[in-house]
């Protein structure tokens, strides 16, 4: 049985338990993160106001952070202020249980109806088949392939980049 979910704009309190996802080589292996990450570094990271085109949300089960997901974008890049990048994980004791999709279902919805965000792109590694099932089931496709674009376990490793076009562009009413 599937436990509920309830999604929420990441807080600078939940450091810990983001420091503790992101130390599961499950998790940080399939992500560009480094391993051992200390809950000082999240909470610095949590602490610094975010940029207004981007939204970091967390998935929790029973009170316990299983997912985390963001929409990051940059205010260097004007004329880029229409796409973000998206990054996504889950607990490895909670995937295949509906997290990726909520926290999926939450960002794009926001960026769609919210968010004035016509692109959003990611990449992933071109093995996780269970990745790129779920951005392909949220309309991303496949633009291209970077060969061993990032060092993985001790490997140069391919990913795939995706993007996600609005599906319904925004026009005045």
């Amino acid at each position: 049985m599937i436990k509920p979910l309830n999604i929420h704009s990441i807080q600078p309190q939940d450091a810990s338990a983001i420091a503790q996802l992101m130390a599961d080589p499950e998790v940080f292996g399939n992500m560009l993160q480094f391993p051992y990450p200390t809950e000082e570094a999240w909470a610095k990271r949590l602490s610094t106001p975010p940029a207004a085109n981007r939204l970091h949300l967390v998935a929790l089960q029973d009170r316990r952070i299983v997912g985390s997901s963001s929409l990051h974008g940059t205010k260097l890049q004007v004329r880029r202020n229409h796409a973000v990048g998206l990054g996504i994980s889950v607990a490895r004791e909670a995937q295949g249980q509906g997290v990726g999709t909520a926290l999926m279902r939450a960002l794009t919805d926001y960026a769609d109806q919210w968010g004035h965000i016509l692109r959003i792109e990611l990449t992933v590694f071109a093995d996780n088949a269970r990745a790129i099932a779920l951005y392909e089931r949220f309309g991303f496709a496949h633009e291209g392939r970077h060969r061993g674009y990032a060092l993985r376990n001790g490997q140069y490793s391919d990913v795939l980049c995706m993007a996600r076009w609005h599906p319904n562009p925004p026009g005045r009413s």
